[in-house]
């Protein structure tokens, strides 16, 4: 346990982050309300972050709280010391809208299915907007929380850009892993044969 470091995670409204390709973290409550997510994991570098993030929108009308407004977005990490959201990261958008004047008011773009491996080429990917906390409007929850360095993300448009991937590649040349896991588990399959 001395080898990991502290994950904290918020989104408005929902998440799941994948680091190295393996599922690590999602928000337990779908869309309201807002929370903050913390976990400890054991750090691998280098390492790749990549980060499903939603404003609860209604995929037929853009809208969201019965249809009646916009909502806007907003997506803050930091892990351990060092490893923090900042304008490095890349993403891009899967679902926007309400679009006024247009039919439909909503667009989807199908989501890659290897959206979360090591490999996936985010390269021509534009990178995040940063915004500062008051655009986003944080509960007070997330105060009780560190995220000291890291920064508001999102794409350009905070309200008509729903469903968002965020990813990172961090790299640290001089890292070595203070651990060794040994053999892996056995695979239930083979115990089976």
């Amino acid at each position: 346990m001395g080898d990991t470091v502290k994950l904290n995670v918020y989104a408005d409204n929902w998440f799941k982050l994948y680091i190295n390709g393996k599922l690590i973290a999602t928000d337990s409550i779908e869309f309201m309300p807002h929370n903050v997510v913390s976990v400890d994991v054991l750090p691998e570098f280098p390492m790749t972050i990549a980060v499903m993030a939603r404003d609860n929108a209604d995929a037929i009308t853009g809208k969201e709280y019965e249809h009646v407004m916009i909502g806007d977005g907003g997506f803050i990490l930091k892990l351990g010391d060092d490893v923090v959201s900042d304008d490095t990261w890349k993403a891009k958008c899967f679902f926007f809208g309400p679009m006024e004047g247009e039919d439909p008011v909503v667009k989807h773009i199908p989501i890659p299915d290897d959206w979360m491996s090591v490999e996936f080429d985010h390269s021509k990917w534009d990178s995040v907007t940063v915004y500062e906390e008051a655009a986003v409007r944080p509960p007070q929850v997330f105060r009780d929380y560190d995220f000291k360095g890291a920064e508001f993300v999102w794409t350009s448009d905070l309200d008509l850009h729903n469903t968002i991937i965020f990813r990172a590649t961090i790299n640290k040349p001089d890292w070595k892993a203070g651990w060794d896991l040994g053999t892996p588990a056995r695979r239930i399959e083979d115990l089976e044969k």
